[in-house]
């Protein structure tokens, strides 16, 4: 293996983790839409809060995805052929999310608002969970044949680590977007996002452990890499610690960089396991290694050159766009009369 192709994998890690922590939080918000907002008006706020960001943080996954095809394409097409199906309804699902918001600021009638602002939550539950499925279903262990091509099968896609790890997947973008919320929306609203975040952490810890012991025994991570899986382990055990103890003490921007880690962590921990194999098979010799999915040094080069130039704009850009937008949206009415309860609700103790 050469650098150029270690190089590349991580940088396709570094691209799948860079969407997990960006447009986690967008599926985060759209599930807050449901789950947390009490009116059609605090859902148009939700949306609001990413409205000039989920489209950009999208670009993550499509690099990701355009990065894998040009120096990895043998990885690309056992991919994409395996999980033809689970791909397909994350494209359905980003395609629903991604039209609600045009339709849903442009509704005419509270119904049709209320159809697409359904349709974002959809798409915002779903997206998530299929690509935390295919993931953490491709790191046991598939049928490859001597081409490459992976037959994984229903129960090979659709077990208790892929459903585990989608699910978790979901639950960290949910609690993601709690924290960007927490930081974006006004004082009464900011403390509920971080109050309803406290309490679902609990959940977090049982889930982690299960999730630890199904990829122990159904995953080779932890006996082939046990030193790096278990430090990254440990790492997302930690950060979400630190998240819980921000929204304890109402640390919101703590408490999103934590969960930040978190996301990514779970990606770190599915990369350093399939190192320096791309795919990996039921019978450890159809193992697709990194050298042999690999495209051309000469494709690989003008890569490099490519990312060297981009990268850094890239990167200018997302900074300069998160700085202009930084300020909290303007007091919502449900938040405005929740401060007007509190203050009557005070007035009449005294």
């Amino acid at each position: 293996m050469s650098i150029l192709q270690g190089l590349w994998f991580f940088v396709i890690g570094l691209l799948f983790a860079g969407f997990l922590l960006l447009e986690g939080f967008d599926f985060g918000v759209g599930m807050a839409t449901r789950f947390v907002a009490r009116d059609g008006d605090e859902r148009a706020t939700f949306m609001r809060a990413i409205g000039p960001h989920w489209d950009g943080n999208e670009v993550w996954l499509i690099t990701a995805g355009g990065a894998m095809f040009a120096a990895f394409p043998l990885w690309y097409a056992s991919l994409f052929s395996g999980y033809y199906i689970l791909l397909f309804l994350v494209l359905v699902s980003l395609i629903l999310r991604g039209v609600s918001f045009e339709f849903a600021s442009h509704a005419l009638t509270v119904r049709e608002r209320g159809f697409w602002q359904w349709a974002n939550f959809i798409g915002s539950l779903f997206a998530p969970f299929f690509l935390g499925m295919m993931l953490t279903s491709m790191i046991q262990g598939i049928p490859l044949d001597i081409n490459g091509d992976a037959r994984p099968g229903f129960f090979g896609v659709v077990n208790w680590l892929s459903v585990v790890g989608g699910v978790a997947v979901v639950f960290f973008s949910f609690v993601h977007g709690l924290h960007f919320l927490s930081l974006k929306l006004g004082p009464v609203a900011s403390r509920r996002m971080l109050n309803i975040s406290e309490k679902l952490y609990w959940i977090a810890y049982p889930a982690l452990v299960v999730f630890v012991l199904l990829a122990f025994f159904r995953t080779d991570f932890y006996r082939v890499r046990p030193i790096s899986t278990w430090l990254i382990t440990v790492i997302i055990l930690a950060a979400t610690i630190c998240a819980h103890v921000a929204v304890t003490k109402k640390r919101g921007g703590f408490a999103f960089a934590s969960s930040g880690i978190t996301l990514m962590a779970i990606i770190a921990f599915i990369f350093n396991g399939l190192f320096p194999r791309v795919m990996i098979g039921t019978d450890p010799a159809s193992s697709i290694m990194i050298e042999d999915a690999a495209a051309s040094p000469y494709t690989m080069k003008i890569m490099t050159v490519v990312l060297c130039i981009f990268l850094p704009i890239m990167l200018a850009y997302f900074i300069w766009s998160y700085f202009i937008q930084r300020k909290r949206l303007v007091a919502d009415d449900s938040d405005l009369a929740a401060v007007s309860r509190s203050t009557a609700t005070a007035a009449v103790s005294k």
